[in-house]
């Protein structure tokens, strides 16, 4: 499904609303470029988790972990990740026994870890403000209710 934002905030009530049918070890893949909203889908997904820590890119850590919320959420980037085996490496199946959701910026760096996620392509509108936001990740996710 395919949805149109027009400000971050619409962003941020979309990833909410995904959150609402997240369950433990369920992975969100993002695809998207510099600026095309994923740290606010993040955001929204936090709020949708109950998380009321501020939510920042993980761009340096590669890691950021929010914990207190219906489920933890893992923010991962794996920008900086020359391979799939550098994120096993940094400790991936241990999260991924956790219990919680992991959300991944520049899922294209994992690999086979990525296989089985949910999708959520965003990419930016021609205007620069808007954002179409593709859910894949079957039936589950089929309608947001948006």
């Amino acid at each position: 499904m395919t949805y149109t934002t027009r400000t971050p905030e619409e962003t941020e009530r979309l990833g909410e609303a995904l959150a609402a049918r997240l369950r433990p070890g369920d992975i969100v893949a993002y695809l998207g470029g510099l600026g095309a909203g994923k740290t606010a889908f993040t955001r929204g997904v936090a709020r949708g988790l109950g998380v009321s820590d501020r939510v920042t890119s993980p761009t340096y850590t590669i890691v950021n972990e929010y914990l207190g919320g219906r489920l933890p959420l893992f923010h991962f980037d794996l920008y900086r990740l020359t391979s799939a085996d550098e994120l096993f490496e940094i400790g991936w199946e241990d999260y991924l026994g956790r219990g919680g959701v992991l959300c991944v910026e520049w899922s294209e760096h994992g690999g086979e870890a990525m296989d089985g996620a949910i999708r959520v392509a965003l990419r930016r509108g021609g205007d620069g403000g808007t954002r179409e936001i593709t859910v894949e990740g079957g039936g589950r996710f089929a309608d947001l209710g948006l």
